[in-house]
């Protein structure tokens, strides 16, 4: 059976200047009454003192965590100078968000395809009786996580489009919001133990690991090659059968099988062609 989370509970201290004021007057009125009194006047300097070691100030989004003999009492979230009793240990603890950059890792991703991929995580503290009793050390605990949710994350996907996937499956490189949300809710999940928040999560790079760049490079650049061809190709057949369409329409010339034929392959070569055409004349006929 799994122990339960500790979670944070609240602490209301006292106003320090409160505290501040009697504990100056104790120490006051403790020296006055040495000569007369010396053992009510150490009795007040002792309380005095006692009153002094217990202030302690606290930053706006700052907290201090309390415990006495080990024993955790509460978080103070209070602003200000405090006081609490002297004996309680006090451990301050900033919940204002912090960044994390991850390292540049190398993973397989779907495909098995090296990259690189990196990312920048915004974090604070939310529970802090989670943060500093359920792990070791959280700030640790943040990081290698984060780096194990983001390997976890690249082998889910693959880098890029391609023909082996299905059709609007989401890529690392394709879909970028989709990838950081999916990143912050992983996040989320595993910084939970220690009390931690995510507040976002992007990808900061990505790219094909060195050994794979240039091929992939050479990959890309000939689909985009086959694509633009291919795009060039079905606009010239359809300017072929326009024009062949209103020659017919308008009973400019009539042609031949033979004529259609070699009319389609002269303007196909024109349309298609990758340098500017140079048009030849024919003196005769098509048949000499």
């Amino acid at each position: 059976m799994s122990v339960p989370a500790r979670q944070e509970k609240r602490f209301d201290s006292i106003n320090g200047y409160l505290a501040g004021a009697g504990a100056v007057l104790g120490i006051v009125a403790g020296v006055a009454a040495l000569q007369s009194m010396p053992i009510a006047g150490g009795l007040l300097i002792g309380a005095g003192v006692l009153l002094a070691g217990g202030l302690y100030m606290l930053q706006p989004n700052e907290a201090a965590i309390l415990t006495l003999f080990g024993q955790y009492v509460g978080t103070d979230r209070s602003e200000g100078l405090r006081w609490a009793f002297p004996f309680y240990r006090k451990r301050k603890l900033s919940v204002r968000a912090r960044n994390l950059n991850a390292p540049t890792l190398k993973v397989n991703d779907k495909r098995g395809n090296p990259v690189e991929i990196s990312a920048a995580v915004v974090w604070r503290v939310r529970d802090t009786a989670q943060a500093l009793f359920e792990v070791d050390d959280f700030e640790r605990y943040v990081t290698i996580q984060a780096e194990a949710a983001l390997r976890h994350l690249a082998a889910q996907y693959a880098y890029d489009e391609g023909e082996d996937l299905a059709a609007g499956e989401m890529t690392l490189r394709g879909g970028t919001a989709e990838v950081a949300q999916a990143l912050r809710t992983e996040l989320q999940a595993r910084f939970e133990a220690a009390g931690v928040e995510t507040l976002d999560a992007k990808l900061t790079h990505l790219a094909y690991a060195a050994e794979i760049a240039q091929v992939m490079l050479r990959r890309q650049q000939a689909d985009a090659i086959i694509s633009a061809r291919a795009k060039i190709v079905h606009g010239a057949v359809s300017m072929v059968e326009s024009a062949l369409q209103a020659l017919a329409e308008r009973d400019i010339v009539e042609l031949d099988p033979e004529r259609k034929a070699s009319m389609v392959s002269n303007l196909l070569v024109v349309l298609c062609s990758d340098r500017d055409a140079q048009p030849i004349i024919n003196a005769g006929t098509l048949y000499n």
